[in-house]
């Protein structure tokens, strides 16, 4: 019987992580993702065959757990209820996970998007795609029409807590409590109306 592996993929990918959160993701290569890990080279390049394929797994991992509570979120009942909830949820999320949240300031480009494996190109594109499917449901439960109403939608639940979390993970500063609350009512003021 094969022993276990001692370097995962998700070890790796969490030492990606930490790398980019301390230096972000120009800091992320190969030999210094296996040496966060305690791996050696050979055992990050057996399970990313590049750094283009690295960097494609740690920001689309990174996207998918995210995502799926942020997705989750706006499907509560009543749409007003589901916008503050998603909008409570990105703060709650950066707050449990602040390395993860800091791997999300940046964008594809950042992570060498260009590059990326085919199949990674097609993990973005649906990922893009639940995502825009979920705020477009919300926004058609929410009555919001055409430009201005997709604007406010994005301001509630993806604009403001981006800019609370933003702050406070560039100063390095805990996110405070209350500011899950805070955005939550926001989003529904911005939406109630």
């Amino acid at each position: 019987m094969p022993r276990p592996a001692r370097h995962d993929r998700d070890s790796l990918l969490d030492a990606a992580v930490a790398l980019t959160a301390a230096r972000g993701p120009a800091a992320v290569s190969m030999a210094e993702v296996g040496r966060v890990a305690g791996a050696p080279s050979g055992s990050v390049y057996h399970r990313f065959p590049s750094r283009a394929a690295l960097l494609a797994d740690l920001r689309l991992r990174t996207i998918g757990r995210f995502h799926e509570g942020f997705v989750a979120a706006m499907q509560a009942e009543d749409p007003v209820d589901a916008a503050a909830a998603a909008a409570g949820y990105v703060v709650e999320w950066s707050r449990t996970h602040p390395d993860e949240a800091s791997v999300l300031l940046y964008s594809a480009a950042d992570f060498a998007a260009d590059s990326w494996p085919d199949e990674a190109r097609a993990r973005q594109k649906e990922h893009r795609g639940e995502l825009e499917g979920a705020l477009g449901d919300l926004g058609r439960r929410l009555g919001l029409r055409g430009r201005d109403g997709r604007e406010r939608l994005l301001v509630a639940t993806v604009d403001l807590p981006y800019a609370v979390v933003r702050r406070h993970l560039r100063a390095a500063t805990p996110i405070p409590d209350n500011a899950v609350r805070l955005v939550s009512v926001t989003a529904r003021l911005l939406l109630s109306e």
